[in-house]
């Protein structure tokens, strides 16, 4: 039995505010890679894609695990923009006077 109204239960699937519960495990992990590895996803930014996942799923802590996933990612890394100005050429060591 739910003790809330936010929860129902639908032909066998648990529904939080419309939205289907996804409990603990590796299913989790997969929703994300879905909806940020595949050409549709297209290592969407961390917002966008959990505003996709947040309209149909919902589980505690979508959001951090989401910006997990995209902080982690390393495809994300490597080429996303760069906000700060490039450090400029390298310079060498002065050379000490003493010892």
């Amino acid at each position: 039995m739910l003790k809330n109204e936010e929860w129902e239960i639908e032909n066998g699937i648990v529904l939080k505010k419309g939205r289907i519960y996804i409990p603990e495990g590796d299913l989790r992990r997969e929703i994300i890679q879905l909806h940020h590895d595949t050409p549709v996803g297209e290592h969407g930014r961390r917002w966008k894609m959990a505003e996709l996942i947040i309209r149909n799923y919902w589980w505690p802590g979508v959001m951090k695990k989401v910006e997990r996933y995209v902080d982690g990612c390393d495809a994300c890394q490597r080429y996303k923009n760069q906000s700060k100005a490039p450090a400029g050429k390298l310079m060498p060591n002065a050379i000490p006077e003493k010892p």
